[in-house]
Order: C-alpha cells, then structure tokens, then sequence
C-alpha cells in the first residue's frame, strides 16, 4: 500500500521536494534488514520472510492507544544493539528518505534503548551518525541531495533525561540538531523532566516534545511550560481547545482557548503524523478516518502544520502516501502541499540562513 503511487493532477508527489521533522529511527526499518540483523544476534522474530515479517508490523496496530502503538518496537531497538547494525539502520533510513523526494528529515530516536551489548552512549550516537553520513553519500551518488539531522530522544518514564540532554549538547555541530521526549505519555508529564529542559534552555539548545498525542492539553501546556518546546511532537490535541460554534461549507466559525491561540499564533510547529494518529487513537474524539482528522481544521485556522510518518515500518507509509492521502481526503492542490513543506523547513532546527535555503529548494522544487 505504501508504494501506491499518488498525484496532483499530472505531477507525482513522490517527485516532490520533502522535508521530514518526526520520523522515529526504529520505526523504520526494512523489514529484510531486521530479519538478517535478528539472524546474526540470535534473536526470534514473529515470522521467518521480510513479507510476513512486514505484515506482523502492520497487522493488529489499530488498537486505539499508544500503548499498543508502541509494543512493536521492542522487535526493532533488538536488532539495533551493536554498531554494524545502527550503522546500516541508519543508513538505509536515509537513503529510504532519499527515495521518497525527502531533502531535509530529523531523525529521532533514544540513545539508552541501545546499551544492551556493550555500547556507550557516545558509541551509539557515533554509529548512528556514521551511517547517516553514508546514506547521505549514497543518495547523492544517486544524484539526490539530502541532509538528516540528529534528534536525541529522552523516555520519559526513566529518569535519564538530563544524561540524554548533555549528550545532546556534547554532539551538538557534530551530526545533532535537537532534543526530543518520548515514550508512553499519560502520566508522565515533561514536568518530571524539567531539570534536563532547563539545562537546554540555558545552553540555547532546540527541543520538540511528543505531547497531544497520547494525553491531552495539561500535556501540551507542560511540553511548551517545562520543556520550552519550539515544536510539538503531534500535538493534534491542541483541537480539543478548540470550541467549533458553526460551519458553512468551507467557512467555520471557531473559538480559541488561550492553548491553542498561542501555539497557532506563536507559530510553535505541529509535527502530525496523519496515519500514526489513526492507529494510535489520538484521534478518536473526532473520528477513525483520514477525512475526519483534524488536520484540515488546523491547516484552514492557520496552525502551522506540517505532515510526518512517525513510523514507517509501523505504519505501512512513506511522506509521499501521508500527503497523498491528506490530498485525497480535504481536495488539497499543489500549493497546499508546498504550505506544508514551507512550515516544516521553517520549523526546521537549523540555522536561519539554512532554512532560507531549504526554503528556496523546496519553492523552485514545486515550480518546476
């Protein structure tokens, strides 16, 4: 189903410069890669062939929470334990990315879920980097021109999160853009992490923060209170502060809580992940289908939103499938596509004068 190919009009969307911001490391794995890493380390898997193997990924993910969401992944972070395997992992994510039309993506993932055979923080963090730099070789062997930064993720029910911060900051200008938490969210508000945000506060160092997916607005107030988030990680409950009063075909008639007016009007980055959000049920107050996400809702009311996987693998998608759905489902053109690709590159945790660049690469992209 990912491979389906999908078009505005005459132009393939996967032909379409991209810019991917949530995008998990071990969400992303090909499923033929998993098998012969399993192999090599003595670990079981659920089936014995990439296609049955890819199925077991996919199949019975619609569970409604993000517990259940989050189950597959100790299959994943199994076989990304010594260095040969972060190393190719992470290489061919990006050359996965690559292929999708993607000219810019953050990868997220966790440092400490990769210490069970002997490797140290710094090691795994090396790895991780030297297959990016691989894979961003391989790609423009291809002729693609990409770039893929570094998002160290903290858990947040584990208290390493001021380790994983200091991390962070030490690989920063080395192959790391940002700091991320993560993990099952009810009940573990960024509160309990507020040592580790203040200590990148000080240091001027970008954070995203997973909040509105599986809890609602008390999480995304703690995420931009405590953890000073320039980005939210989904966020796609920020629409519970939202009262609809009426709607007239395209025109609706809203009223803000003060949440949502200050992230919709300081222009703090929604990193939805339409599909993700479906299976995880962080959508079900507003319904179980694409068209009844609440994307459309907070694109028209000038959230500035942008489009993201989250899990590939989990997921069945690529950028290209989640922008061809979204097409589909709110009758969106070009420049609506181009808007969301503008907003990721300007949430971007780079340098200004880069993100101007990534900026003119996507615009002369969809020009032609």
């Amino acid at each position: 189903m990912a491979s389906e190919e999908f078009r505005i009009g005459r132009t393939k969307i996967a032909d379409l410069p991209k810019v991917s911001l949530h995008d998990h490391l071990d969400g992303g794995l090909r499923p033929q890669t998993v098998l012969e890493l399993a192999d090599e380390i003595g670990l079981d898997l659920p089936a014995d062939d990439a296609r049955g193997l890819e199925a077991w990924f996919s199949d019975h993910i619609d569970g409604g929470s993000l517990e259940d969401y989050l189950e597959k992944f100790s299959v994943t972070v199994g076989v990304m334990q010594t260095r040969e395997g972060l190393v190719r992992t992470a290489k061919e994510f990006v050359e996965d990315l690559a292929a999708d039309g993607v000219v810019y993506g953050e990868v997220r993932w966790a440092p400490e879920q990769h210490l069970t055979r002997g490797l140290s923080l710094d090691d795994v963090v090396d790895a991780v980097q030297e297959g990016i730099e691989a894979g961003e070789d391989a790609a423009d062997a291809r002729g693609h021109d990409i770039r893929v930064g570094q998002l160290l993720t903290a858990m947040r029910h584990t208290d390493n999160s001021r380790e994983i911060a200091e991390l962070a900051v030490a690989w920063r200008g080395r192959g790391v853009v940002g700091f991320d938490l993560a993990g099952a969210e009810d009940g573990f508000l960024p509160s309990r992490h507020r040592a580790a945000f203040e200590y990148l506060a000080e240091q001027f160092f970008p954070t995203t923060v997973h909040a509105g997916e599986g809890a609602g607005l008390a999480s995304i107030r703690s995420a931009l209170i405590d953890g000073r988030a320039l980005r939210l990680g989904h966020g796609v409950r920020i629409a519970n502060d939202l009262d609809v009063v009426s709607r007239e075909g395209e025109e609706v008639q809203v009223t803000f809580g003060d949440l949502a007016r200050w992230v919709r009007d300081r222009e703090i980055t929604l990193e939805l992940s339409p599909t993700s959000n479906l299976q995880s049920g962080a959508v079900t107050a507003w319904g179980d289908t694409m068209d009844a996400h609440p994307f459309d809702l907070l694109y028209q009311l000038d959230f500035s939103v942008t489009v993201n996987v989250d899990n590939r693998l989990m997921s069945a998608t690529t950028l290209t499938r989640e922008l061809g759905l979204l097409a589909q489902a709110f009758e969106y053109d070009l420049d609506d596509l181009e808007a969301f690709q503008l907003n990721a590159a300007a949430g971007a945790f780079l340098p200004v004068e880069e993100r101007e660049e990534l900026i003119e690469i996507i615009s002369e992209g969809f020009q032609r």
